[in-house]
């Protein structure tokens, strides 16, 4: 008995679909990335910037505006940014990398210590020769200036500038170090300078970052207030 199969193949059937997509308009593509850039600047330009500066001004104005210090009216500086102190009777900032224009040559730099728009560090590693020569010459100057015995250890911020190059702080070593020094030069005792010390001192940031440090013109500023320059200049 002879069996026998039989193959049914169904033949395709084609899709036919009404739905048919908008031509693609390059006016419109480019309208609506010109909104889009409108919502962008109006949000990220003049909203946000307003907003924060509101809230800033309300919160924290003293900081929002730059942590300035006032002395009779005038601004003497900041307490952000460090300044440059060379009188013997006042105490000294740590070095300052930063530079400035020559007045004298077109197009050329000369070094101008805590110049607040220009901040950088020399960018020299601590295997840099010419680091280690100028730290040398920066210890002698350091020992000679506080006539310190050549045994005494120099903190290394009082040789070395910081990565801003406007810090303005120095370690509270480094104050100590300089405090007979300013109090002789003023006339007055370690120990009458000494709370003014402590006042300018902070300690490290949320108990934990940085180290204890001094503000360098705040103590100054106070310095002042205790004994007036002019009454420096006389002695």
């Amino acid at each position: 008995m002879k069996s026998s199969s039989s193959l049914s193949l169904s033949a395709p059937i084609a899709v036919v679909s009404d739905v048919t997509s908008p031509p693609s308009s390059w006016g419109h593509l480019l309208g609506s990335c010109v909104r889009a850039a409108v919502v962008v600047m109006l949000v990220t330009g003049i909203v946000y910037p307003l907003l924060t500066t509101v809230v800033a001004q309300a919160v924290f104005p003293h900081a929002a505006n730059g942590s300035l210090i006032e002395r009779n009216g005038q601004t003497v500086g900041s307490i952000l940014i460090g300044q440059q102190f060379d009188g013997a009777a006042y105490f000294h900032s740590r070095p300052s990398a930063t530079m400035g224009p020559d007045p004298d040559r077109e197009g050329a730099s000369i070094a101008q210590p805590y110049n607040a728009g220009s901040s950088g560090a020399s960018n020299q590693g601590a295997t840099h020769e010419g680091l280690a020569h100028t730290a040398a010459e920066r210890v002698a100057q350091y020992r000679t200036a506080h006539g310190l015995a050549a045994d005494v250890r120099v903190p290394v911020d009082a040789v070395t500038a910081s990565a801003s190059g406007l810090d303005p702080h120095i370690s509270v070593a480094n104050a100590e170090l300089q405090l007979p020094r300013v109090a002789k030069e003023r006339g007055l005792t370690p120990q009458q300078v000494l709370p003014l010390l402590d006042q300018a001192s902070e300690q490290r940031t949320l108990f934990l970052l940085g180290e204890p440090r001094v503000n360098v013109l705040q103590l100054n500023l106070a310095l002042d207030t205790l004994q007036a320059p002019a009454a420096v200049a006389k002695e």
